[in-house]
């Protein structure tokens, strides 16, 4: 059958506008690539503070540590071994080195000079009671600590509160390694970070522990060897 002109012109230009219609609407395009919802510059800089802050507050238990080992007793005087000591003022548990002056006159003697001569008592109790084992001397106007050796019972004692000590600041470290992958997951959690970019947070994270808890392990063993001494 012969078309008419008119009729063929018709359906040829129906043919054009549904093929442009076909081409003009594309398959809908699907992914699965993370898309930010935040600049890339500012995912960065969250989870950098967040490691930042993870790392100073690791630094301080490390500096908490060290002077907690400064009291463990060994055979020779230091002043840093009475820092725990905390005596009743007037009701109140007052830290020892804010009540009197502690000096070191020999390797072997402490010297204790309260400022307020009217707690002399309460001073040689608290030092009496203290885990340290001491024995002070008190002459009415000055306390003197002396220092013996330690025995062999005495020394395994110091040991262990050295280990206590620095297990107490590796858990403190865990824990902060701990707070900051959280936050690092809460990040991916609302899409603000994608999945590498999470495991990445919490692989520096990890890293950041290990260091920090082997600077532990090595205090911890300096420590032991100066209690082990003799």
């Amino acid at each position: 059958m012969k078309l008419s002109t008119p009729l063929l012109a018709a359906i040829i230009a129906v043919a054009t506008q549904q093929a442009g219609a076909f081409v003009s609407r594309p398959a809908p395009f699907v992914t699965t690539h993370y898309r930010p919802s935040l600049p890339l510059f500012m995912v960065a800089e969250e989870i950098e503070d967040i490691a930042l802050l993870a790392e100073e507050k690791m630094g301080k238990s490390v500096e908490s540590v060290k002077s907690n080992m400064q009291t463990i007793r060994t055979g020779r005087a230091n002043a840093a071994m009475l820092d725990r000591v905390a005596v009743d003022y007037y009701g109140a548990e007052t830290p020892l080195n804010q009540m009197a002056s502690i000096s070191v006159p020999s390797s072997q003697q402490l010297q204790v000079d309260p400022y307020d001569k009217s707690i002399l008592g309460d001073v040689e109790k608290a030092i009496m009671e203290s885990d340290l084992g001491l024995t002070p001397n008190n002459d009415g106007n000055t306390i003197r600590i002396n220092i013996p050796s330690l025995t062999e019972d005495r020394r395994k004692e110091m040991l262990k509160q050295c280990k206590a000590i620095g297990e107490e600041g590796k858990v403190a470290v865990r824990n902060i390694r701990r707070d900051g992958v959280d936050s690092i997951k809460k990040m991916e959690k609302n899409s603000d970070i994608g999945k590498d970019q999470s495991l990445d947070g919490q692989d520096e994270m990890q890293k950041m522990t290990d260091k920090f808890v082997k600077n532990i392990d090595e205090i911890v063993s300096k420590k032991e060897t100066e209690v082990m001494k003799v």
